[in-house]
């Protein structure tokens, strides 16, 4: 197993320290628990950058690194819904993005395609993991109704453009 791969799997072990880390509610959890979030979101790059420069792309890494994106921000959403910081109705739009995205590329899988992530889509990871961050700290609510927004906006944009860009993987149908 290469160095990537290593990375997002760590990322993966690393949710349940997060999550753990949350619910023990020890005096400053918070806080520990968003550097847990940081050092996971810091493998993300990492194992990306890596892969490239070193021709380490692998179909596990292909298929493992965005779960693992998805795992980690699903886990801090859930969180911020039962504390009541984010609505339930916007981790619904992410969820019914993500969804949606993952059908898509099966299809193009089916057809001999890959879709790779888009720079849209790479905004929304971006901007996500920033607005996390973000609601970790003890911030005003119109800033952390901002980051909802921000989550939910981009989140839109990038699976709407996935498709307008992708639409012809319909076409057989």
């Amino acid at each position: 197993m290469n160095l990537p791969n290593k990375l997002t799997l760590t990322r993966i072990a690393l949710i349940p320290v997060f999550l753990g880390v949350l619910y023990w509610g020890f005096p400053g959890s918070r806080i520990v628990a968003l550097g847990v979030f940081i050092l996971a979101s810091l493998t993300d790059l990492l194992d990306g950058k890596i892969a490239r420069k070193y021709n380490l792309i692998t179909d596990f890494g292909k298929f493992a690194d965005p779960l693992a994106d998805k795992m980690l921000v699903t886990a801090a959403m859930l969180w911020f819904v039962e504390c009541g910081k984010m609505p339930a109705w916007a981790l619904a739009i992410v969820l019914c993005r993500e969804f949606a995205v993952s059908g898509l590329r099966m299809l193009a899988s089916d057809k001999g395609r890959v879709i790779a992530a888009g720079w849209s889509g790479k905004v929304k990871t971006a901007a996500t993991m920033v607005c996390i961050v973000l609601m970790f700290l003890p911030i005003p609510a119109a800033l952390n109704a901002l980051c909802v927004w921000v989550i939910t906006l981009t989140t839109l944009y990038s699976g709407v453009e996935y498709f307008l860009v992708n639409r012809d993987v319909f076409e057989s149908l």
